[in-house]
């Protein structure tokens, strides 16, 4: 019995400045956090990758000892390379049908609305990750009489502004 290969496609952006490999690498990580590939899915073939992205074979090969050698994937001489092991508990969650899904993609429509455009969503919401899962947030209580609470009142960071003649620029 063939395994047939799981449901992704990898798709290049060959301005984006990272190296094709790692956006296969990117992807793949992807598609196992939301559930798309599962263990014991078999990924695309070499050959399948390179018709539908018109990349390098071994760019596609190196991508898969990447993630080889993370031990999320293992290849099978003569078979090809299969998914081991997903990443995180976001299969769940990411579903479809998940509310966490909907509670998003709902964001995202009002986001878009409002006129911004997925550039300025994706800087938005990688803002907002940062600071929510940053270390030194959990942490943080705002004290204004900490000498090395870097946060103003209002909690914008005032660490670091240059001063010129005594005014902040």
């Amino acid at each position: 019995m063939a395994a047939e290969s799981a449901a992704v496609e990898f798709r290049i952006d060959r301005r984006s400045g990272v190296a094709t490999y790692l956006q296969i690498v990117q992807q793949t990580k992807q598609a196992l956090r939301l559930g798309v590939l599962e263990p014991g899915d078999r990924l695309p073939t070499a050959r399948e990758v390179v018709e539908a992205t018109a990349i390098n074979p071994n760019t596609v090969l190196k991508a898969y000892r990447e993630l080889e050698r993370e031990g999320l994937v293992e290849a099978r001489r003569g078979l090809g390379t299969f998914v081991r092991r997903t990443l995180g508990g976001a299969a769940d969650a990411a579903a479809a049908g998940g509310p966490l899904r909907g509670e998003l993609a709902d964001w995202a429509r009002r986001a878009r609305a409002a006129g911004l455009e997925k550039d300025d969503v994706g800087a938005l919401f990688t803002a907002v990750l940062e600071s929510t899962f940053s270390t030194s947030s959990a942490d943080d209580t705002n004290d204004p009489n900490d000498p090395n609470d870097t946060d103003d009142a209002n909690g914008a960071e005032t660490a670091g502004r240059s001063h010129k003649g005594g005014q902040e620029r």
